[in-house]
């Protein structure tokens, strides 16, 4: 049973989703699967543009995001970046292509959660639930840090007061401490000469900007990449916020500095990214060791479900063939001479062959990938068994009116090798070169011995 919006524990209201899908189809089955999950969905975009539009219009809960957008300029990481930026509207990505290169770029926009297609109702649901329940508790968080960083900013932090001519009216034993200026040095001087703030990685300057937005009556930040010149000319690393000043009536009469040595702060930091990143590290290990489990689980049930059926198909073909030569329907004969039946069981056998050798390269690769794979080694003779091996092939060459071509030392020596690795490759070496080669063209099979090392190699064309 799908679940409703009754059963759904964490909804307090409808929440309003916007799907950004280019394909209509798929964008309209999802629309109905979210009103019929009790969600409210305003409206579908179809390329980055229409999103980014819409996500301004309707200030959705949530989006529902597709990596790609064909008739876009952008893709659906480049929209959910931009988003991100300046919405902060959480998304939820859906794509059909979980490569490990879109993972990692889908990584950086932070994204709430990933679906893959085709994906259930239910899966939907989950997907969508836990991230709404994420973002409300980011956004609590948020703002609880906003509001002990407002009681906090008089506390042992510098101060500075200016006026609305920038010129400064206050300045505290704080700042004069990290700007390394005396009261008496800057009263009425102008800020500029006092608070000359640069962005760490950009080297821009950042005081036109923050006077500009206190007159305009708005905050300003410090993020912890800021650096104060000193009298001196040394860089501190510095960080918190200036708020315009009102009097009653609201108009801004200046504005306040309140900031503080990020040095500490930003070792704290990067030891709490040096534990977050291990953390997910950790977690992303984990996560490869269940999938390589679920893969050679998935493997070997496969294989092995595969193989009794392909088996008995065997065993039916060889008794079809023994019954049908004991009432003389099956002709001897191969090629374009031979009769349907003996064609069609031939075919039949040759596929079936092919499929149990895709069962056992499945496995092989298994075991290889487990490094459980060993080989049986032996002594081979090649100038015998080599045509033996291409024997088979001379009836499928024929039918494609293809020449066989053998250039074979009888010089050559012994080769110490795994005989059914080494059948295993040439054939399907051979196999290629029947599928590709043209009707009237050449297949060379060749080994050349190389004398300078006393070894030898095996070439094809």
């Amino acid at each position: 049973m799908n679940p409703s919006l009754k059963e759904n524990p964490f909804k307090t209201g409808i929440a309003k989703i916007l799907i950004v899908e280019d394909e209509r189809a798929i964008a309209r089955d999802l629309k109905e699967s979210l009103e019929h999950l009790g969600y409210c969905v305003p409206a579908i975009a179809s390329s980055s543009t229409e999103a980014i539009a819409l996500v301004e219009t309707w200030q959705p809960d949530l989006i529902l995001m597709d990596i790609v957008l064909e008739d876009s300029d952008r893709d659906g990481i480049e929209t959910a970046q931009e988003i991100r930026d300046r919405f902060r509207v959480p998304v939820v990505y859906l794509t059909a292509h979980a490569t490990t290169t879109i993972l990692e770029r889908a990584k950086e926009t932070d994204p709430f959660g990933y679906l893959l297609k085709p994906f259930r109702e239910k899966d939907l649901w989950v997907a969508i639930e836990t991230a709404l329940k994420r973002h409300r508790l980011e956004c609590a968080l948020h703002e609880r840090e906003e509001w002990l960083t407002h009681i906090l900013t008089g506390m042992g932090d510098g101060v500075i007061v200016f006026d609305t001519e920038t010129r400064i009216r206050f300045i505290n034993p704080v700042a004069e401490s990290l700007t390394g200026w005396t009261e008496a040095e800057v009263l009425d001087q102008p800020i500029q000469t006092v608070f000359q703030v640069i962005n760490e990685k950009e080297r821009s300057p950042l005081l036109s900007t923050l006077l500009q937005t206190i007159i305009r009556g708005e905050p300003f930040y410090l993020s912890l990449d800021t650096l104060l010149m000193t009298k001196s000319g040394q860089e501190v690393p510095i960080f918190d916020s200036a708020a315009p000043l009102r009097d009653q009536q609201g108009v801004v009469t200046g504005g306040i500095i309140v900031f503080r040595d990020a040095y500490t702060l930003r070792i704290a930091n990067e030891r709490d990214l040096a534990v977050a990143r291990a953390q997910q590290l950790e977690l992303q290990m984990q996560e490869m060791e269940n999938l390589n489990r679920l893969k050679d689980d998935f493997l070997s049930t496969v294989s092995h479900e595969l193989r009794t059926p392909l088996s008995n198909i065997k065993m039916a073909t060889r008794m079809l063939t023994i019954v049908l030569d004991q009432l003389d329907l099956l002709a001897q004969s191969t090629g374009l001479t031979a009769t349907p039946i003996s064609r069609y069981i031939h075919i039949l056998q040759q596929e079936t062959e092919q499929e149990l050798r895709l069962i056992n390269d499945l496995l092989d690769i298994q075991r290889i990938q487990a490094e459980t794979y060993s080989l049986e080694l032996s002594l081979i003779q090649l100038s015998t068994w080599i045509p033996n091996l291409v024997e088979p092939f001379r009836p499928r060459i024929a039918e494609s009116n293809q020449t066989l071509n053998l250039n074979i030392p009888s010089d050559l020596p012994d080769l110490w090798t795994d005989p059914h690795a080494l059948t295993r490759i040439l054939s399907e070496l051979l196999n290629n070169a029947c599928k590709y080669t043209p009707p009237e063209e050449q297949i060379t099979t060749g080994v050349t011995q190389l004398r300078k090392r006393g070894s030898w190699s095996k070439t094809k064309e």
